[in-house]
């Protein structure tokens, strides 16, 4: 089983910037597509970006399209998030996420089978 770690969030001013960090340990991540997935107080969680287990394939949220960068370094076991121009919207738990089947990508949170605890990020305006 794998175990996902989430670090890197904390609070920042509006227009800064953060690196989320999501390290695996126990199993490998390389065969899988990774995702970033967040949750406002008071909303569902809901998608920001994912990357293929090949990095080939990137997909954003429109909300933080343009803004927000995913990546991989399967060397390190350990997929980051590059949040710039943040946004009080922004302000949510974001969790790091494995994909339950490898070579397999998906945008849906169902898809994914091992989620990290979680990071706070905290965008004051």
């Amino acid at each position: 089983q794998v175990q996902l770690v989430e670090s890197g969030g904390g609070l920042v001013q509006a227009g800064g910037s953060l690196r989320l960090s999501c390290a695996a340990s126990g199993r490998t991540t390389s065969n899988y597509n990774m995702g970033w997935f967040r949750r406002a107080p008071g909303k569902e969680r809901e998608f920001v970006a994912a990357i293929s287990w090949s990095g080939s394939r990137i997909y954003y949220a429109d909300s933080v399209k343009g803004r927000f960068i995913i990546s991989r370094d399967d060397a390190k076991n350990t997929v980051y998030l590059q949040m710039n121009s943040l946004k009080p919207e922004d302000t949510a738990v974001y969790y790091c996420a494995r994909g339950a089947s490898a070579w397999q990508m998906s945008l849906r949170a169902a898809d994914f089978g091992s989620w990290g605890q979680g990071t706070q990020v905290t965008v004051s305006s």
